[in-house]
């Protein structure tokens, strides 16, 4: 890109929120930034009459900034940006005038969801109300955002401005970070997930709200659309992604991120119109930012993240748990499945049964398991449609389509197994992957994009 080209609309947004993750610093303007969000969100939809879709512009940016409003204390109640998406894409459904399809199986999901509400049986000290709300926020979610966005026609070019807005708070995320935690070579890693090269926030939600930030610039340096104004700044950006996500020490959100590419790319090879060179230019540029990228980790945590990718102790010790005792919260789950197989334990049930039988006070990180566990055979049916309505969707969309919907599927799926639903992000993304990618091309089979690799 020429230098002299003066700053497009997206790039000053870009430089904006390099600046915000600053001044989020300081907690009360985290507070009045995201109480803002939520006001001016539903009045532009109202006054827009969702015409051109802002409803899921401002859904996409709350999901890219909720865990950095968690983690400035930007949030007047821990589950506002579930219940402000919520909003957003309710309001839109209400006040947009044209017709959109509404799937039948995602009203019944909803349905579903209720049943098991009335077989809530937690402590009576505890609350009923927020356990439910606790547990099912998510999954109201995932249903609102599959009702909005089922075949709904999203252009080519408006489901990169999605990731773009989803991606802004994730810059100000890094920034944040960067200013956070300045000097990484004073932290001490070790083969755990590390809070403090997180920003000082969980290190599972960190790296998860990361991973989906390398995709989306990963997403538009192959498209050869800016971020900010220079390529060396966005690959910049990428490659600052990628070392902080590693080292938050939270395996979850990078392989998940990994995988998602990699089902991505598949795809998008197939697409393209020249296969082997597409590859060959791809394997080059993995090749050398990989090793770089593992170089520099390996060197500023003393071989720790080796050590951490590999399940050995800081002494280099095989760990026997992968999963650092997921499997047990897993196994309790699926045994409160096996006892109560028609519905389950209730919905919140599983947490308090497994402190009981177990004595570990620890809300699942499954949440397939928790369906099962908490909801029985309803569950399994739930799980059924869940994978059964998008995987006949993907399969029937052009290749370039199916690149993205099935990244975003890989992104839902393996994000709720190993964190459950404690964000809005697989909810949202899961939505995604039953829309209708449209392009200005006569055959998207064999899209000549101006790509990276092209």
């Amino acid at each position: 890109m020429n230098k002299k080209q003066p700053l497009n609309i997206n790039s000053v947004l870009s430089l904006f929120h390099v600046v915000l993750g600053i001044l989020l610093v300081i907690g009360i303007i985290a507070k009045v930034y995201s109480a803002l969000i939520v006001v001016f969100g539903v009045m532009f939809i109202i006054r827009s009459k969702n015409e051109n879709n802002e409803a899921a512009l401002w859904g996409a940016y709350m999901v890219g900034a909720e865990v950095l409003f968690r983690m400035t204390g930007g949030m007047f109640f821990y589950e506002l940006p579930k219940y402000s998406i919520l909003l957003f894409l309710f309001t839109g459904l209400v006040v947009e005038k044209k017709r959109h399809n509404v799937s039948v199986s995602y009203l019944i999901y909803l349905l579903l969801l209720l049943i098991g509400i009335a077989f809530v049986d937690i402590p009576f000290n505890e609350s009923i109300r927020k356990a439910i709300a606790f547990n099912l926020s998510g999954p109201f979610l995932l249903g609102l955002s599959a009702i909005y966005f089922y075949k709904r026609s999203i252009d080519f070019s408006f489901l990169l401005k999605i990731l773009f807005f989803m991606g802004l708070p994730i810059i100000s995320m890094l920034s944040y970070m960067y200013f956070k935690t300045p000097d990484l070579g004073a932290i001490q890693f070790v083969s755990d997930a590390n809070a403090k090269a997180s920003g000082g926030y969980g290190p599972n939600q960190v790296a998860t709200i990361l991973g989906m930030g390398i995709f989306i610039f990963m997403v538009h340096l192959i498209m050869k659309k800016r971020i900010f104004n220079l390529l060396f700044v966005d690959v910049l950006f990428f490659v600052y992604l990628i070392i902080r996500g590693m080292l938050t020490f939270s395996r979850g959100g990078m392989i998940t991120a990994l995988l998602a590419i990699l089902v991505f790319m598949t795809y998008y090879l197939i697409a393209a119109k020249d296969k082997i060179k597409n590859f060959v230019k791809l394997i080059g540029l993995v090749s050398l930012f990989g090793v770089g990228i593992l170089l520099y980790t390996t060197s500023i945590t003393d071989g720790m993240i080796i050590n951490r990718y590999t399940n050995k102790s800081s002494q280099g010790k095989d760990k026997k748990d992968f999963t650092t005792g997921r499997v047990k919260l897993l196994m309790s789950e699926l045994n409160a499945f096996i006892e109560n197989p028609f519905f389950g334990v209730g919905v919140g049930g599983a947490k308090f049964e497994r402190k009981e039988t177990l004595g570990i006070d620890l809300a699942t990180h499954n949440e397939v398991s928790r369906l099962l566990g908490e909801h029985g055979l309803i569950g399994v049916f739930i799980l059924i449609l869940l994978f059964f309505i998008p995987s006949k969707h993907i399969l029937n969309q052009p290749y370039l389509a199916r690149a993205f919907l099935s990244a975003f599927l890989i992104f839902w799926f393996l994000t709720i197994s190993h964190s459950a639903m404690r964000i809005a992000f697989p909810a949202f993304i899961y939505g995604l992957s039953v829309a209708v990618i449209t392009f200005k091309t006569s055959n998207s089979e064999t899209i000549k994009s101006k790509s990276l690799i092209s």
